[in-house]
């Protein structure tokens, strides 16, 4: 049975938003549950990358078993934890070679640029099978891939042109960028940066505080998302308005 739209919702924003997380694999040799910290981003699917080295536990774990969890904590700012939002994500861990997810991941954390590069680091992937979500009292489901996962069938020109459109809205469009953390997400003034876009959102992030942005219909061509920028751009500024 699907989740209800307004806690996949939650869900989804929940991993858009992390720069962290908690990964659980199987220690090897003896199969107990080892979890240690991770950086964190999202393809453009939604999925979680993260870059690693072979020198740690968790990496060798992951090679003979790719069995894995990650637990995002949403509840920093909860006077109560037990009352804020937490998601354990499930899946098969696999190494991934693309342009785009090394692009994704460095927009997200660019102090990871300094050793990207260096011959024992690697970008991984969790491929989704289910989740769990808890939002505080009376809010806990267990959630499908289906339900995290953004379908990107027909947006090979919106991937393709990603690049181009976070640089151009970073470098000619910072103010909007800023206008919309301050005025749709309630976020701190200061100089936020789009890390990447997708058929159902952008991100967004000022150093460790990510916000996702969504849009009102999907979009799947450089055209749709010039005039949903452009949309969201007027939403902020009437929002913002006295």
């Amino acid at each position: 049975m699907p989740a209800k739209p307004e806690i996949a919702a939650d869900a989804r924003t929940l991993v858009r938003r992390a720069f962290k997380g908690t990964l659980a694999s199987l220690d090897t040799p003896s199969g107990a549950p080892y979890a240690s910290l991770i950086t964190l981003a999202t393809d453009a699917g939604g999925a979680p990358l993260f870059l690693i080295s072979t020198l740690a536990r968790h990496t060798r774990n992951l090679v003979e078993d790719p069995r894995a969890s990650i637990l995002i904590d949403g509840t920093d700012a909860a006077a109560d934890p037990l009352q804020g939002a937490r998601l354990t994500l499930s899946g098969i861990a696999e190494k991934v070679h693309g342009e785009a997810e090394r692009r994704r991941f460095l927009a997200r954390h660019p102090e990871a640029e300094l050793y990207a590069d260096f011959p024992d680091f690697s970008f991984w992937r969790l491929a989704l099978e289910g989740a769990h979500y808890i939002g505080g009292f009376g809010r806990i489901v267990d959630l499908a891939a289906s339900d995290l996962l953004v379908s990107l069938d027909g947006a090979e020109a919106l991937l393709e042109a990603e690049p181009g459109i976070v640089e151009h809205m970073n470098d000619d469009h910072a103010d909007a960028i800023a206008l919309y953390a301050l005025a749709l997400t309630g976020g701190d003034p200061g100089p936020w940066r789009m890390t990447g876009i997708d058929p159902d959102g952008c991100d967004i992030a000022l150093g460790p505080d990510g916000r996702r942005i969504s849009f009102a219909n999907r979009v799947l061509t450089p055209g749709d998302a010039r005039k949903e920028l452009v949309r969201l751009a007027e939403e902020a500024r009437a929002t913002a308005e006295p």
